[in-house]
């Protein structure tokens, strides 16, 4: 009985559940994304960092990030579901850090693009992420939820070349057809 103990408190000391709380946990930059002053170019960006707590054994939150040639900040697009019941919109399109760390859990990058790859991408993204079908939804599972925006944003922009890691848990929740299809 007591192996067991053990062997339950260290898991979940290693998934942080006992280190910290996600209301400290580092929301900085991972050092991933270029600053808007070190690169002039459009760049579209994708993160993917583990999920908070327990959850982060096994799922994935997903984003996208991109900044215009010149801009001097990026638009962060991302669905998160601690406002809803507030009344809060779940999908964010925000003016933020890129590349931040996820409550502690430091991003990957999934997704690099710049200069002329970007450029004709940033305003089909942003029209994109603004006509996503559940901008008031989230369930974590089977969806729809943050994987689900990121992959609704992948379909509908396939010249992205975006393709989302298997913890991204409702990637594939039923999407409607796009207004234009």
């Amino acid at each position: 009985m007591i192996r067991k103990l053990l062997l339950i408190s260290a898991l979940f000391a290693g998934a942080g559940c006992a280190q910290h709380d996600w209301r400290s946990s580092s929301r900085a930059s991972s050092g991933l994304a270029p600053t808007p002053a070190a690169e002039s170019r459009a760049v579209i960006q994708a993160y993917a960092a583990q999920v908070w707590g327990w959850r982060g054994w096994f799922a994935d939150h997903t984003w996208v990030a991109a900044k215009d040639a010149g801009a001097d900040h990026y638009t962060v697009y991302e669905v998160v579901g601690w406002g809803i019941r507030r009344g809060r919109p779940a999908l964010r399109i925000v003016r933020d850090l890129p590349d931040r760390r996820w409550y502690g859990a430091e991003p990957r990058l999934l997704l690099d693009l710049r200069g002329a790859e970007a450029a004709p991408l940033i305003q089909p993204l942003d029209r994109v992420a603004r006509n996503y079908p559940y901008p008031r939804e989230y369930r974590a599972f089977p969806g729809p939820n943050s994987n689900t925006f990121t992959a609704w944003l992948a379909r509908e922009l396939p010249e992205l070349g975006l393709n989302l890691p298997w913890r991204a848990i409702g990637r594939s929740y039923a999407l409607p057809s796009s207004p234009a299809e």
